[in-house]
């Protein structure tokens, strides 16, 4: 999906009005839903030269065309094309299948998420393609990690689990010296706040079922790319196939159009909780880049415009026998995967047995905290609760 670029406004602004055309929706401010596979053409000669804006139901409808146009609008003037994708690991897979072939290497920052690993040392091994991984610190020194046939480096800032913060910028100078791509996973912070493909970076990708979707009931990914890159992921896209269905576009759209409300809320409770645990006595560490004192906070504050809910913290030696009774009391903080919605959740995490170029040696107990739209008092009050249970199961 290629578009130009309206003159540049806020991204509030941009939100709500790209991808809009009332008239073409019978005055209805939302596109409708399209379900279907087939597109019918009007004459043979416009069948026999694929003639039409729309050709088939895989290559998009006037609702993917919608979202396509708006995120591209978020993403700003170096956005060449945006493509979607049924999840945020169906972006990563497709990103590297796009962009890479037998007998080449990629650089991958040593915290990008799990899943992200796993492709990596799995179906890329599989097909010749080899990973170094990197400490996600390292700045311009990975110019010594480079091969002959180095083409890509992943990041993600900051990084899953961890959030250390990535030098994107110094990265990208030595890649593209190089002649490499520069890929970023920008789930946590969105094109909102950080617009990557400013900092350098050739591919943005997100799990949009995080906080585009914003509602914890879709599976949703996408691409976003300059135009050196662009061409090739299009194709990748294409050939493989991909494609997501139309009432997950639908809902996409739909968060995508208060994405920077939500996002503000998030920034705000975030921060106000995690300046709130690092006075805990049970919290050894806040991980979080939007604190003064966190070591990733320079970087944060010079290519990000905010933060959002998610971050971990490090709580001090406890049992884990401890730490389950503290997340079994806690009532407003629910237990499971992902993050992005409207609701507060907490998981136990522990990086260690999938780090090779890094030592993850946190000095306790680790648990990941997403903070939701629930009154941050209420919130407190929760983990409260669940701090007395640790104290007393200790």
């Amino acid at each position: 999906m290629d578009s130009s670029h309206p003159q540049e406004q806020h991204a509030e602004t941009r939100l709500v009005t790209s991808g809009r055309d009332t008239k073409a929706q019978k005055g209805f401010v939302n596109p409708p839903v399209f379900h279907g596979s087939t597109v019918l053409y009007p004459t043979a000669e416009d069948l026999h030269a694929h003639r039409g804006e729309f050709t088939y139901g895989r290559h998009g409808s006037p609702t993917t065309k919608a979202f396509q146009e708006t995120l591209m609008a978020l993403e700003g003037p170096q956005c060449a094309g945006v493509g979607i994708v049924p999840s945020g690991l169906s972006a990563i897979s497709t990103t590297l299948l796009s962009v890479l072939k037998t007998g080449d290497h990629i650089l991958v920052c040593d915290n990008v998420y799990r899943p992200s690993r796993n492709f990596c040392n799995g179906m890329l091994a599989r097909y010749g393609i080899e990973t170094t991984y990197f400490d996600p610190m390292i700045g311009a020194g990975i110019d010594k990690l480079f091969r002959q046939n180095t083409r890509a480096v992943l990041v993600e800032a900051p990084g899953s689990q961890s959030f250390e913060m990535p030098d994107i910028r110094a990265i990208a100078e030595v890649a593209h010296a190089r002649d490499a791509l520069v890929i970023d996973d920008n789930t946590w912070a969105t094109p909102l706040y950080h617009r990557s493909l400013d900092q350098g970076v050739d591919i943005s990708m997100q799990a949009a079922t995080k906080y585009i979707g914003g509602h914890s009931d879709i599976m949703f990914g996408t691409i976003s790319a300059n135009a050196k890159a662009w061409p090739m992921v299009a194709e990748g896209i294409r050939l493989l196939g991909v494609c997501a269905g139309p009432d997950d576009v639908f809902l996409a759209l739909r968060g995508l159009r208060t994405l920077s409300v939500r996002l503000a809320q998030h920034h705000r409770s975030g921060l106000d909780m995690a300046r709130w645990l690092a006075g805990r006595p049970e919290v050894a560490r806040v991980l979080h880049p939007g604190l003064e004192t966190d070591p990733g906070h320079a970087i944060w504050k010079r290519d990000f415009t905010g933060a959002s809910g998610l971050f971990s913290i490090v709580l001090k030696p406890a049992p884990q026998k401890a730490v389950d009774t503290m997340l079994n009391t806690l009532k407003l903080f629910g237990m499971g995967f992902s993050w992005g919605g409207f609701e507060s959740l907490a998981i136990p995490f522990d990086c260690d047995g999938y780090r090779t170029a890094t030592k993850w040696a946190p000095g306790g107990p680790t648990l990941r905290l997403h903070i939701g739209v629930e009154s941050v008092e209420d919130l407190k009050a929760d983990l409260d609760r669940g701090f007395a249970a640790l104290k007393a199961a200790m």
